[in-house]
């Protein structure tokens, strides 16, 4: 069942996503990426929100949790998850392992792009 409640709320989450890039592309034009931007930001800040609250005063089930954190924000934008995951590791006094953990992050992404778009180009176009 929290596998339909995760599904259920990334489909929501992605939605937004959509959305936002669409309305960021028309007001702001396509030349920047300005639409993931505003999605990263917001879904931070959403991920802070709602994981103080659940740590301070929330009572909410575990099924709303899944469907609020890695449904819905993370069909929006996985870049909460990363940030919140920092953010804890520091506040736990893993300074260490959060900067560890920040810098392997974007470096090995980055990384990880690079090196599907360099295979992609490796493929033939057709296979016909």
């Amino acid at each position: 069942m929290n596998y339909l409640i995760v599904f259920l709320g990334a489909g929501v989450g992605g939605a937004g996503r959509h959305g936002v890039n669409v309305l960021a592309a028309r007001l702001f034009g396509s030349g920047v990426p300005l639409g993931t931007l505003i999605v990263n930001i917001l879904g931070c800040m959403a991920m802070g929100l709602l994981a103080g609250y659940f740590a301070f005063r929330g009572h909410l089930p575990q099924e709303a949790r899944l469907f609020l954190t890695t449904g819905i924000l993370g069909g929006f934008t996985t870049f909460s998850a990363f940030a919140l995951d920092s953010a804890v590791l520091w506040e736990r006094g893993n300074i260490g392992h959060a900067l560890v953990y920040v810098l392997s992050s974007v470096v090995l992404s980055l990384a990880a792009v690079a090196a599907g778009l360099f295979l992609a180009r490796l493929v033939p176009v057709s296979l016909t």
